[in-house]
């Protein structure tokens, strides 16, 4: 084999793995419509839903934030060292969007920027309160249904002000479907 052949050869091969990773980037990054956009007041929150784990949670999430049903509820409920729970309209934790949904429990670990489903002692509960861990919370495996993961600004979670409730809860300041923001 020449040296002519061996260098063809490596930038066939080459131009493959650089094709195959751009492609697989614009890929993630195109699924805009699975992505939500949380605007807090120290800074914007990105969140990965995850519609492979919890696909009726998801469309749920994203019908009731179309709605703009989120924009301006408070964090209710936030645990330093565990999570920080919002999504009930009253702000008292005991309210909700009317709609009960079915349990989308995995095996998926509840680790730092998990996001699960709230509800009460009924597995079938979840209805628009969500929650998001600040650390490991992996005791809540296989319990609660995970429908997302923050990838980008958990600074910003961390800032939100601590409490049961808060004295001065931190509110939802819009959270949009990354799709709708373009």
């Amino acid at each position: 084999m020449t040296i002519r052949h061996l260098i063809t050869r490596f930038l066939i091969l080459f131009g493959g793995l650089f094709i195959l990773m751009t492609e697989t980037g614009e890929a993630q990054a195109a699924d805009l419509e699975n992505t939500l956009l949380l605007d807090l007041k120290s800074g914007r929150v990105t969140i990965e839903m995850r519609p492979d784990l919890a696909p009726i949670h998801v469309e749920r999430i994203k019908e009731l934030t179309r709605q703009g049903f989120y924009n301006g509820i408070v964090f209710h409920r936030v645990i330093d060292g565990f999570m920080a729970q919002t999504g009930d309209p009253t702000g008292t934790g005991t309210g909700g969007s009317g709609v009960k949904l079915p349990a989308e429990f995995t095996s998926a670990n509840f680790g730092r920027g998990t996001i699960g489903m709230a509800r009460t002692n009924d597995p079938n509960s979840g209805d628009s309160q969500w929650f998001i861990c600040f650390n490991d919370c992996s005791f809540l495996n296989n319990q609660y249904t995970v429908w997302g993961q923050v990838t980008d600004g958990m600074e910003h979670v961390d800032a939100i002000t601590k409490g049961e409730p808060p004295a001065n809860p931190d509110e939802i300041i819009r959270l949009r479907v990354a799709a709708d923001a373009q």
